[in-house]
């Protein structure tokens, strides 16, 4: 089966997933987060991120999706993060939105 769109993942990230969907802004249950974690885990790619680097001093977290992206050869990094989208391409790699994500994904249909 030929798949389309590859979700990479590092466990440093899913980490992070599970802390943000925790905060009481989400109002989602312990089980649920860990349920949906677990599914995302099961149907990413989970890979170790690149070494430790510096590219966004203003939020060093961030240097994980920039590295995980990186070892992953990923095309895209699909995320909400002001500091990430604010670089809009990271050595070749396009930084878009969710919305973004969806019009690419149904206009290459």
């Amino acid at each position: 089966m030929l798949r389309r769109h590859e979700v990479i993942t590092s466990a440093q990230m899913l980490a992070e997933l599970s802390d943000v969907l925790s905060r009481e802004k989400f109002t989602l249950t312990a089980g649920q987060v860990e349920a949906f974690l677990s599914v995302l885990a099961r149907n990413a790619t989970v890979i170790k991120p690149a070494r430790t680097f510096n590219a966004i001093p203003e939020d060093p977290d961030d240097d994980v999706v920039l590295g995980t992206a990186l070892v992953g050869r990923a095309s895209h990094i699909v995320t909400g993060d002001a500091h990430l989208l604010k670089l809009a391409r990271y050595r070749g790699i396009r930084v878009v939105t969710v919305g973004e994500t969806l019009q690419l994904i149904l206009h290459r249909r």
